[in-house]
């Protein structure tokens, strides 16, 4: 497991467009979400134990944030080749196992991943009603083996300040985790 911080895409980056298959084959593009209050976009995968660590905690957050106008979509753009774990099939799987109730997509070709910047898993991206990026950094302090509990913090009063129509703090902390797996021979140029 090679150990790797966010980019830290700049604040204000308009959000990228995509349109990715969720795992019943449902196309979902950005523009599903144009009547949220903000978008949260989580790079993930299933079986990273840094997302492994928060899945219930991110499972809870979604049902607490999701009645609130709030547009959440998680996006796997792992190399399922190489890594079957996080094949189309298996994120079905733990869509259930998870308690997810946001779509969950497949980026097969990476451009998703590459267009947002995104380096690992998981990466978390906020955008505001204007998909301006407010938010970029880690779910909360707690690691697998920090004995520190999920609680989502850091996500949760970033997400507060925005319905809030409040700045998210600018003291902003890289998400940590697994680096997304990329095909070989497609390594983004940003590292």
């Amino acid at each position: 497991m090679s150990l790797t911080p966010s980019t830290m895409l700049p604040l204000g980056t308009t959000a990228p467009d995509f349109r990715l298959p969720d795992t019943h084959g449902k196309m979902i593009s950005l523009a599903d979400f144009q009547d949220q209050a903000a978008l949260l976009v989580i790079f993930m995968c299933n079986h990273c134990p840094y997302v492994v660590h928060i899945r219930s905690g991110l499972a809870q957050l979604a049902r607490d944030y999701a009645p609130r106008n709030v547009g959440i979509v998680g996006i796997n753009s792992n190399d399922a080749k190489n890594y079957p774990a996080d094949s189309p099939a298996k994120m079905k799987d733990e869509v259930k196992s998870a308690g997810y109730i946001f779509p969950y997509l497949y980026d097969e070709t990476q451009a998703v991943a590459k267009a947002y910047r995104a380096a690992c898993t998981p990466d978390i991206f906020l955008f505001d009603r204007r998909r301006r990026l407010v938010y970029r950094g880690q779910f909360d302090a707690s690691r697998p083996g920090n004995d520190l509990p999920v609680t989502g913090k850091d996500l949760r009063a970033a997400l507060d300040a925005e319905l809030a129509g409040k700045p998210a703090s600018e003291f902003q902390v890289a998400s940590i985790g697994c680096n997304i797996k990329w095909r070989s021979g497609h390594e983004p140029d940003y590292f």
